[in-house]
């Protein structure tokens, strides 16, 4: 993908100097440039149900506070997901469909046949493989000299356990991160920087190398051998997916959101939190002082990171919200980022409090028959990283301001340079 060096050079006005019709908060620089707080913060207070009417992503309406949110979230009959997620439109030739951008009951056959791999007996099982794998990371990282932590740990730890959980070649286990990158990152979609080339070709490599897994996957299943937990051969054996691999639209759009689920949101949250721990040192003087808190801790910083800034829905009737009339077709775009931040809800929200009140409720999940299917897995990573780390290193200190995601979808890391301290003997 393309350097977020070239988007730096843009200028971002002070909201507040704004005409409030004006303000797009599609603008993927708002994120680039970690500028989006205070556009929210003025929208959420003085027109939290706001309509975009130009914008590069046609018209919309943004949804900013807490509790309007959950509404629309939790009302699939008048909000629906179909026929996408993502407040910009796919490319008429890379055609996609999956099932977080499908309304029941199609959705819940389809979800239902992937469940599966993160039941509880199979996180159970996965939680010694990941305490095994970062001690690994971790053990091999440089001491006392600066390097990237995103590329180093974040994109590392991620991409060994989607090899895991797709038994994917594990050789070849970049490329699932790389896939993610590019599955999320047109700017058709979110103002991303991927070309239509790159995305096109990258794509067509997933579909391939994965509809090869497929194919063994089935030729084992025919030969009377036990069906896998993992994705693809929980896919291959289920008789409402058998037949994906016939929608190839289907196929590739299901591969993509499993792959950029099990990847974006722990990927993001790993580096937020380093983040985290250095912008609010008291919080990591409790934790250290206090690693009991870390579960608590996990959900705060999956709140305060948002690893997905938004979902879109399109009304399927009139609706009011807010004193707004929104019409059946409207695009609809659920803020999570901002609502995560909603004072009306969350107490001193742009801080990061490891012990708060009720850390779980937030909007990074989602809610509804949406909710994402593998939060457990999510925190559970990120709980066994920071338990591990907290056994090895003093100190993680962040060198120079990260480089974040150009885009308006994921919110995330491009690079985030560190020096550890070791625990002293």
């Amino acid at each position: 993908m393309t350097s977020q060096a070239a988007h730096k050079d843009s200028i971002l006005a002070d909201p507040y100097s704004l005409p409030l019709e004006s303000i797009d908060l599609s603008d993927p620089s708002l994120y680039s440039q970690n500028r989006w707080q205070d556009y929210f913060r003025r929208v959420r207070d003085e027109d939290p149900v706001h309509y975009q009417k130009n914008s590069p992503f046609g018209p919309f309406w943004s949804i900013t506070r807490f509790e309007d949110i959950v509404a629309v979230d939790t009302n699939h009959q008048d909000f629906s997901s179909e026929p996408f997620i993502m407040i910009g439109e796919p490319d008429d030739t890379i055609p996609v469909a999956n099932f977080i951008s499908m309304d029941p009951p199609k959705h819940d056959q389809q979800r239902a046949a992937v469940q599966a791999v993160v039941a509880p007996r199979n996180l159970a099982a996965m939680e010694g493989l990941i305490r095994e794998r970062i001690g690994t990371i971790l053990d091999n990282l440089p001491l006392d000299e600066s390097f990237d932590w995103v590329s180093s740990v974040s994109m590392e730890l991620t991409s060994q356990m989607l090899a895991t959980i797709f038994d994917f070649p594990y050789e070849d286990r970049h490329k699932l991160a790389y896939w993610s990158d590019i599955a999320t990152g047109a700017p058709e979609l979110s103002g991303g920087t991927a070309s239509q080339e790159e995305r096109f070709a990258a794509l067509h490599d997933m579909v391939n190398t994965f509809g090869a897994l497929w194919e063994q996957k089935s030729a084992s299943r025919k030969a009377g051998n036990p069906v896998g937990f993992d994705l693809i051969s929980l896919m291959e054996s289920n008789e409402d997916t058998r037949d994906m691999m016939s929608r190839p639209e289907e196929f590739m759009g299901n591969l993509a959101l499993l792959i950029v689920g099990g990847n974006d949101t722990t990927r993001n949250s790993i580096s937020g939190s380093v983040l985290a721990m250095n912008k609010f040192p008291e919080e990591f003087a409790k934790l250290r002082a206090n690693p009991k808190l870390i579960p608590s801790m996990v959900s705060e910083i999956i709140r305060w990171q948002t690893p997905l800034s938004h979902m879109r829905r399109i009304a399927t009737r009139d609706v009011e919200l807010g004193g707004k009339l929104i019409k059946k077709g409207d695009k609809v775009v659920m803020w999570y980022i901002s609502g995560n931040r909603d004072e009306r809800v969350i107490a001193n929200p742009d801080h990061v409090i490891i012990d708060r009140a009720n850390a779980r409720h937030h909007l990074s999940f989602g809610f509804g028959i949406h909710r994402c299917m593998g939060n457990r897995l999510g925190e559970m990573q990120l709980r066994v990283t920071w338990e591990e780390i907290l056994k090895r290193f003093d100190d993680i200190k962040v060198v120079e301001e990260p480089e974040r995601v150009h885009s308006n979808f994921v919110f995330g890391y491009t690079s985030m340079h560190v020096k550890l301290s070791p625990i002293s003997a």
